[in-house]
């Protein structure tokens, strides 16, 4: 009955033209201020980009002169039209870099995966040697020598896209990561499947691998990350006459040759370094900038 009554009484009120007042919200300055910073921080974040963007419009006198700047002082497509003469070359060290990670992403991924997932269980008895040997590996490696020597000599994989993706297939840091992330989960789950009849495989397909996605996930995208930034295997094992296994940023690094902007002529790659143009492609002097600095110094 009084729940009846205030319903009522309330259903008079809207019906008389009162309505429940609400209050606005002000916006206390502090956060205006934080807003203001973080609008400002975020334009700090995109000004490289935008420089680049506006650097590959530029004439390089223009840029030799001025500098850079937010917008192009002298607008010229030359970069452009420069890069697009043989899009070929670019096409298929893109080619290649998308393959490279596609391939070495779930790959990895997934050899990692297998190799934690045992080192996290403690009932597997050979838990202790293969984490210290893991471990060891993180500390220490056998050097570049070795390195060459197996991959060419041992493996025969010069000049392959398997020379791009083996060295980089286990990580020790991710490996003990995921290992981390699988001993924290219910050891109930894995003893209610092993009751009902599920094997080891099924166990890691069906119950463990649904439940680490997130872990997975991140694992996945820094190895993406490796095998898309990577320029070092292809400069030690992919020679110049098998150019159509160079990854991105090696292709881009050898387009140029010293004095002289042509591009490289019947499919042969022209030796040198490349020079310092401001007006290349964002794409392009970023990368340039950041895996060879010291190209085009004098």
């Amino acid at each position: 009955m009084r729940l009846l009554a205030t319903q009522q009484s309330g259903a008079g009120t809207m019906r008389g033209g009162a309505f429940p007042q609400h209050s606005v919200r002000r916006i206390r300055p502090s956060r205006l201020v934080i807003h203001a910073f973080l609008l400002l921080l975020s334009f700090l974040f995109l000004a490289p980009l935008i420089l680049m963007i506006s650097a590959s419009f530029s004439s390089e006198t223009a840029i030799s002169q001025y500098g850079y700047s937010l917008f192009p002082r002298s607008f010229t497509m030359a970069a452009y039209q420069y890069i697009l003469q043989d899009p070929s070359q670019i096409l298929t060290a893109y080619g290649v870099t998308v393959t490279v990670t596609l391939i070495g992403t779930c790959a990895g991924v997934l050899i990692m995966a297998l190799l934690a997932y045992p080192l996290s269980r403690k009932d597997f008895f050979l838990r202790k040697p293969l984490s210290f040997y893991v471990f060891f590996t993180l500390l220490f490696n056998g050097g570049l020598v070795p390195l060459y020597i197996l991959v060419t000599h041992y493996l025969q994989l010069q000049d392959t896209l398997a020379a791009l993706i083996l060295p980089y297939l286990v990580m020790p840091w991710y490996v003990l990561l995921l290992r981390t992330y699988f001993a924290a989960l219910p050891r109930e789950l894995i003893d209610a499947a092993k009751i009902d009849g599920a094997g080891e495989w099924r166990i890691f397909f069906r119950i463990v691998v649904p439940l680490s996605r997130p872990a997975l996930a991140t694992v996945a995208l820094f190895c993406a990350l490796v095998f898309w930034n990577d320029w070092y295997l292809a400069l030690l094992f992919i020679n110049n006459s098998f150019d159509r296994y160079y990854c991105l940023a090696n292709e881009l690094a050898s387009i140029w040759r010293p004095g002289s902007g042509a591009l490289r002529t019947n499919g042969h790659r022209r030796p040198g370094s490349w020079p310092h143009y401001p007006g290349l492609p964002p794409g392009a002097e970023v990368l340039r900038q950041r895996h060879y600095p010291w190209r085009g110094q004098r």
